[in-house]
This record gives structure tokens, C-alpha cells and sequence, in this order.
């Protein structure tokens, strides 16, 4: 074809673009619905096809009942994988929606930003130095399973998804576990482009006032100081005051102590890794949690994700080099502490007692006592805006910190826990033979698990902690998991038993707290007597159980449980002893010469 005839064919091409109709399926329907899976797709099919140079589509994983996840890759340039995002310096922003799919903002804000700045040209330069990965709905099975009745605190859309996935898994409680196939697809898509920032849009549930809009980032103590200065900066400073320039009203978070009296104050709710924002922390990425207001009519949602969501890929466009030099310098900040002397990582949080004041934009409310709960019943009039001075408690200060190991040891039998690191993308190297080596443990003793499942699981509550020397035989694949890799603090929260979300607080453990020995009644009778003889401090202690414990006092069992637990029957079956061992520089180094290809089996 000569040139002269080419020119005003593409001006054609994109005279027909422009002139179709790029309205999405919400905005047909006036915002009182949302579409469906396959309408979202066929929407982003569309896209795809009328701008294959920024649009492209993948999947990225299959839910339990069988649907494509599917992943939007939008970049000026074409660049849709992470090799070329990194050689050409650009920031990785991942956006998802849905991954709570009754709360959908997220999906329908995202296909008019896509089309804006794909197709009509509202935004044309906005991703031209940056990627962004969008996942327009985490919880595909969940969104597909819509009903009228599932959300009973908001206002619309007509049909909400339900909050779990199909398996009655809540993927926004699973970031660390790892239980759902859909995660394990989730945490391979964050392995392969590991963003620079998240941002995870959700709806509010809980009190009414007069924000739009809600946002929730990291405390401070759990992110890497070049993260937090510039999550500060970018999202405080700069995004959130033009949102507000735009003719909304948001607030950082609002997690009342007291639901039913909000003058009572805010807290923090406490986050962490089992969260999308708490995970990103883990891996030295900054995140954004939005909610928006569940009250607000939809369509006014959607709108508040659609500005925020802008603005913020707006201010990453504008200083892409900032971003990466936070990320970056929190990489090589972990790798480095593995090296330092007494290096300190928090596990546990607690809330600053000393809160700041908050301005609350709120509303008139009214308290009465409820016969039917015998509680007080709070009704909010948003005739009566109204504006608080409350207490916030929403600084979180560490609590139980502990000191890394120069590496953890997982002998080979425990496959449930390689099986995590393995999805978590966690490097180790296995053991080519079996080895005798040293190294600390823990010895746990009196479990105490919730009294009902959460997610699938029985917590462990709590138990008595206490660090031992220990000689162990290793066989052949054992995993050791050193502490230099950017992804340290997810192998830390994994393996350190007092982690709020270790595996063993959900409960894959369970069985090293189970005697598999036991003694016949008559037997361990004849046993305590020869204790009793050959110990008085024994003796003394047995008879201040009885005299304190009255229930331990009637049970026959427990009373000879008392000696067969403490006899070496019982001792060698080793029970409450943790199998996840720590090694020190020195002990890392001996094994390393007993074994000298550990170093070249790394996963």
C-alpha cells in the first residue's frame, strides 16, 4: 500500500475508535448495576482489540469452580512483561478490585480509567512511565455468586458478590496461609512482576459520616524507612489532597474502639500479613488499602476509586525514580541486616497510649438502650452534618521483636512448611545428605487453641515459649533458608512461632503438641509410686496441685498424667518440640562444610 493512501486510513481507524461507544456496562446501567464476569472481560476484550499497544490481557490463574483469572497489563509502549518494565526503568503498580467482590468499585472504576486513557485520549501520557497490572476481579467465583442479599450494610449496587470465594475462603485473610488456589495464583503473579506499590480496593463496613472515602497505609515500625517517607509523601502529601481538590472528603481509616459510641475514639486495627496491606510490608513494598463509604450512592464510589486510583498512578508517573529507589533501598536494606550485629525485627504491635486528636466529619447520632439486644442502639442523621474532636489511637508501636537467625533450618519431613515457602517464593537451598548438627530451637508447652474456626482453621492461641540448645539429625533435602533475600520478613512471619500469623498460629503444626506413646493406667500407676519414692521435691509439687487445682484433683486421668509427663517416656517422644531450628553465622557456616553442595541446591 503507498504511504500517501496509509495516513488517512489510520486517521480513519481512529475517527472509528473515538466514535464507538465506550460506555461500560455500569455507566449504561446508570450505576444500578455491575456487570457480570463475562460482560467485564468482553469490555476488556474490546479495549484489548481497539489498543493493543497499551491494553494487553492475560490469565493468571483458575478459580476452584473452573473460570480464568484474568490480569489487564496497560503500559505506554507496550511493555507487558516484567523483564522490560525493569530494563526500562519503570515502577510496577498493581491495582486490584474484587478480592472482597461484594465491594466492586474497584472493577468498574478501572474499565472507564482503562478506556480513558486507552482510547479517549482523556489521560493519554498517564501510564507512559509506568506499568500497571490490574486485576479487575480477585475473587472470580465470589463475584459470580451474586444475590440482592449479600451486602446488608451498603447502598447498592442491585446484585453483590458474596465475600468468600467458592471454597467459603476469605482471600483477604489468606495473604500469608496461602490456603486458596486462587492466592497461590495471586502470589505467583506478584513473584513474576514483584510491583513497586498496591493499592486494593474495598467498601466499608461500620459507622456513617461524611467521607467518601477511607485509606488505610502501614504503620510506620513495620515498613523500611525509605518506604514509609515515601508512601508519606506521595499519598498524604500529594494524592490525597488533590483527591480532596476534586470535590471529595475522605479520611484515613476509621476503626472505631466502640462501634456503638464513636466519641469513645479510633484505633488502629492492627493489619498485618494474613492483609493485602500488611503482606506488601512484609515484601518492602508500600500499599494503599481504599475504602469507600458503603452509604454513598454507587455510582459516587465508583467515581472516588476512579479519581484516587488516577491520581495516585498520576504522582508515581510524575517521580518514577523515587519509587524505585524506595523499594530498592528497602531490598537492600533486609539482605543487609542479615549481616549486622543484634539486628531487631518486630513481630507483635500495640497501640501508641498516647493517641493524637482527630476532627471527625460525621454525623448527629442518637444512643438508646435496645430490649431486643439489651444494648445501646445507634442511629446516625445525615440531615445533622456534624464535626468531633476525638482520641485516635491509630499509632502502632513494636511489641514482641525478636533477632533474626543467619538462617532457619526445615528438616525434610515437614513438607507442609517447604510447601509454603515454595509459594511465597521464598529462596532456600536443600541438604544434599543427611547431617548431625546443632542449632536453637524452641520448646512449646500448654497449647491453647480458639474455641471456634476462623477461616478453616482452629487458632493456637497461646503457649508457653522457651529457647534450647538441640542436636538433630538432618536426612538428605532438608531446606535451609538464609536470612540475606529481599523476602526475609515473609520467612520470619512464616516460621517464627510467635508470629501472629506463623503456621504454626494456624494451626499446620498441630500434631507436634500430640503424645503418640501413652502408658495403661495400671502401669503409669505403678510408675508414679517409684517416682514419689525416689523424689520429694516431686512429691511436694504433686501435693500443691492438688490442693490448688480442685478439678485436676477429681480427674484420675490427669492425676496420672502428672507422672508419665514428667518421666522419660514421655520425654522422648518430644513433644512441643518445635521443628523449625535457627542457626546462628558459625553453625551456618559448619554445616555449609559438612555439606558442601548446599550452597548449589538453591530453590
Amino acid at each position: 500500500m503507498h504511504r500517501w493512501l496509509l495516513i488517512p486510513l489510520l486517521g480513519l481507524a481512529t475517527l472509528t475508535v473515538h466514535a464507538a461507544d465506550w460506555t461500560t456496562p455500569a455507566e449504561a446501567a446508570q450505576f444500578r448495576t455491575t456487570p457480570s464476569y463475562a460482560d467485564t472481560l468482553a469490555y476488556l476484550q474490546r479495549l484489548q482489540k481497539a489498543a493493543p499497544g497499551m491494553i494487553h490481557l492475560e490469565t493468571f490463574g483458575t478459580t476452584p469452580e473452573g473460570r480464568p483469572m484474568t490480569v489487564v497489563i496497560a503500559s505506554g509502549g507496550g511493555t507487558f512483561d516484567p523483564a522490560a518494565a525493569r530494563a526500562a526503568h519503570k515502577p510496577v503498580v498493581l491495582v486490584q478490585a474484587g478480592i472482597h467482590p461484594g465491594e466492586i468499585e474497584g472493577k468498574d472504576a478501572g474499565l472507564m480509567l482503562l478506556r480513558d486513557i486507552a482510547v479517549t485520549g482523556k489521560y493519554p501520557h498517564l501510564l507512559d512511565k509506568l506499568v500497571l497490572v490490574y486485576i479487575p476481579v480477585f475473587s472470580v467465583d465470589g463475584h459470580e455468586n451474586a444475590s440482592p442479599y449479600h451486602r446488608i450494610n451498603q447502598n447498592g449496587p442491585a446484585s453483590m458478590g458474596f465475600r468468600g470465594q467458592s471454597q467459603y475462603l476469605n482471600l483477604n485473610r489468606d495473604y500469608i496461609k496461602a490456603d486458596a488456589p486462587e492466592m497461590r495464583a495471586w502470589l505467583k503473579l506478584w513473584q513474576a512482576w514483584l510491583p513497586d506499590f498496591l493499592i486494593d480496593v474495598h467498601t466499608t463496613d461500620g459507622a456513617d459520616y461524611q467521607y467518601d472515602l477511607t485509606w488505610y497505609t502501614e504503620d510506620p515500625h513495620k515498613l523500611d524507612p525509605a518506604v514509609s517517607a515515601w508512601q508519606h509523601d506521595a499519598i498524604v502529601n500529594h494524592a490525597m489532597p488533590a483527591y480532596e481538590q476534586r470535590g471529595h472528603l475522605a479520611s484515613s481509616y476509621l476503626e472505631f474502639k466502640d462501634g456503638r459510641d464513636p466519641l469513645k475514639g479510633l484505633e488502629n486495627f492492627g493489619s498485618g500479613p494474613r492483609f493485602s496491606t500488611g503482606y506488601a510490608a512484609l515484601q518492602n513494598r508500600p500499599a494503599l488499602l481504599i475504602e469507600t463509604h458503603m452509604l454513598k450512592p454507587y455510582a459516587n464510589r465508583v467515581r472516588a476509586t476512579y479519581d484516587i486510583v488516577e491520581l495516585m498512578l498520576e504522582q508515581i508517573g510524575a517521580h518514577p525514580a523515587a519509587l524505585l529507589a524506595a523499594t530498592a533501598k528497602a531490598d537492600a536494606d533486609t539482605i543487609a541486616r542479615a549481616h549486622a550485629a543484634k539486628a531487631s525485627v518486630p513481630l507483635t504491635f500495640k497501640l501508641d497510649p498516647q493517641p493524637t486528636k482527630l476532627e471527625l466529619k460525621g454525623y448527629a447520632f442518637t444512643r438508646s438502650h435496645s430490649d431486643i439486644s439489651t444494648s445501646e442502639w445507634i442511629r446516625y442523621d445525615p440531615s445533622q452534618p456534624t464535626t468531633y474532636t476525638i482520641d485516635n489511637w491509630n499509632r502502632l508501636l513494636p511489641n514482641l521483636s525478636i533477632t533474626p537467625p543467619a538462617a532457619y533450618v526445615v528438616p525434610a519431613q515437614w513438607t507442609v512448611i517447604i510447601d509454603r515457602l515454595d509459594a511465597h517464593g521464598i529462596h532456600y537451598r536443600r541438604t544434599t545428605q543427611p547431617l548431625t548438627m546443632h542449632a536453637e530451637g524452641y520448646q512449646l508447652d500448654e497449647p491453647r487453641w480458639a474455641d471456634k474456626p476462623f477461616e478453616g482453621h482452629l487458632m493456637l492461641r497461646d503457649f508457653r515459649l522457651r529457647t534450647l540448645p538441640r542436636e538433630v539429625q538432618l536426612p538428605a533435602g532438608s531446606v535451609i533458608v538464609p536470612m540475606d533475600q529481599r523476602a526475609a520478613n515473609v520467612a520470619i512471619n512464616l516460621l517464627e512461632p510467635q508470629a501472629p500469623d506463623s503456621l504454626l498460629r494456624w494451626g499446620y503444626l498441630d500434631a507436634i503438641f500430640e503424645a503418640k506413646e501413652y502408658g495403661e493406667p495400671r502401669v503409669v500407676e505403678k510408675l508414679a509410686r517409684e517416682m514419689l519414692a525416689k523424689s520429694p521435691a516431686l512429691k511436694t509439687e504433686f501435693q500443691r496441685k492438688l490442693h490448688n487445682d480442685p478439678a485436676f484433683a477429681g480427674d484420675s486421668r490427669a492425676r496420672l498424667a502428672f507422672f508419665f509427663e514428667r518421666s522419660p517416656w514421655y520425654a522422648a517422644q518430644d513433644v512441643g518440640a518445635y521443628p523449625v531450628l535457627r542457626l546462628d553465622a558459625a553453625q551456618w557456616r559448619s554445616l555449609s562444610a559438612q555439606d558442601e553442595t548446599v550452597d548449589g541446591a538453591r530453590h
